[in-house]
């Protein structure tokens, strides 16, 4: 798919992160149909231009949320997303994340790469404190990926989320700033 010179907010070896826009649409609808069997019953992202359109605005307009596209470098391609939704100010500041990657990058480590930028960029420009994943139980993927970035494991919420039709349980996994800086002491 053909891709404009991206504005990069971070980059590491094989992905790069940046903001969503309205016309990356084409791309991100695609790829989400393409991927609804790795991404089923844990995930729903639009896969139609109006679905994608109400759900990226808010990522592109609400300052309680924080959208990134996570980009292979040598091609531009959208290899999944990362969002950062209910960024709480003030005393707290702490946001909740969600994401999930596309099946052509599934299993690649390009996730597990965009999170560090992503988690980075939180705990630096973003100003934030603490980072909150709420992960089903039975989705493996994702928990592994929380528990591969130095997330911890808080607590379990039952019937926390209506997700397909109903309500489920998550794991409550967290990360704070100190825990990160801890982490890259430890491996310096």
């Amino acid at each position: 798919m053909p891709h404009t010179a991206p504005h990069y907010l971070a980059e590491g070896p094989r992905v790069a992160i940046r903001h969503f826009t309205l016309e990356d649409g084409p791309e991100f609808t695609a790829r989400a149909r393409e991927s609804k069997d790795l991404h089923r019953p844990w995930l729903f992202p639009p896969d139609s231009e109006d679905a994608y359109a109400a759900y990226t605005r808010p990522l592109i307009e609400d300052p309680a949320k924080a959208g990134f596209l996570v980009c292979e470098k040598d091609s531009g391609d959208i290899a999944g997303y990362i969002n950062i939704n209910n960024i709480v100010r003030g005393a707290f500041q702490c946001g909740a994340l969600g994401y999930g990657a596309f099946a052509h990058a599934a299993g690649r480590g390009l996730m597990r790469e965009g999170l560090g930028l992503v988690v980075d960029h939180a705990f630096g420009p973003l100003g934030l404190h603490r980072l909150e994943i709420n992960a089903q139980p039975g989705n493996t993927a994702s928990i592994a990926l929380a528990r591969g970035a130095g997330f911890r494991l808080e607590g379990f919420s039952p019937a926390m989320l209506f997700i397909d039709g109903a309500w489920r349980d998550h794991e409550r996994w967290a990360l704070t700033a100190e825990m990160r800086d801890g982490m890259r002491q430890s491996t310096a």
